[in-house]
């Protein structure tokens, strides 16, 4: 059986972008042996390491798609390549859309991902995530747990 991988990326000094990190960071203590939680900052392809073997990975990020600030979302990589919202989703996109492109490469096939995004109120310097961001991380640690919880279902 292979590890699950809940991935965190953003910029902790950039307030609402930093919700990712945040959100692994809550997770600690909460799986079993099996899941790894990596806080991947800013670090884009060079995480390839901490994927390579997953079975399932998890993607925390803040995520543009124009709903209101906190609003929370379940995508696929699948759909992030249909650019459905005809912007760039995430300041971060490009880099994860590369990362699982090249693990695909690397292992054959892409492992089953989930990207979980929260929408940004404001991302600029500042340590603290804005109050809509700051509620919504409940719930994103709740859907994270569920992706983790179906991964476990599905053996």
């Amino acid at each position: 059986m292979g590890k699950k991988v809940v991935l965190g990326i953003g910029n902790l000094l950039m307030k609402d972008d930093g919700v990712g990190v945040r959100a692994v960071r809550a997770l600690e203590g909460r799986f079993p042996q099996d899941v790894e939680l990596v806080d991947g900052g800013t670090a884009g392809c060079d995480l390839l390491p901490y994927l390579q073997g997953a079975e399932r990975i998890i993607i925390v990020d803040a995520l543009q798609g124009g709903e209101p600030p906190g609003s929370v979302y379940r995508l696929t990589a699948q759909d992030c390549g249909k650019q459905y919202l005809n912007r760039a989703i995430s300041v971060h996109d490009m880099g994860i859309l590369v990362l699982l492109h090249d693990l695909a490469l690397l292992e054959g096939k892409t492992p089953p991902a989930v990207i979980i995004g929260v929408e940004p109120q404001e991302i600029g310097w500042g340590m603290e995530l804005t109050p809509e961001v700051e509620k919504a991380l409940p719930k994103v640690l709740e859907l994270v747990e569920k992706e983790i919880g179906a991964a476990v279902d599905s053996k």
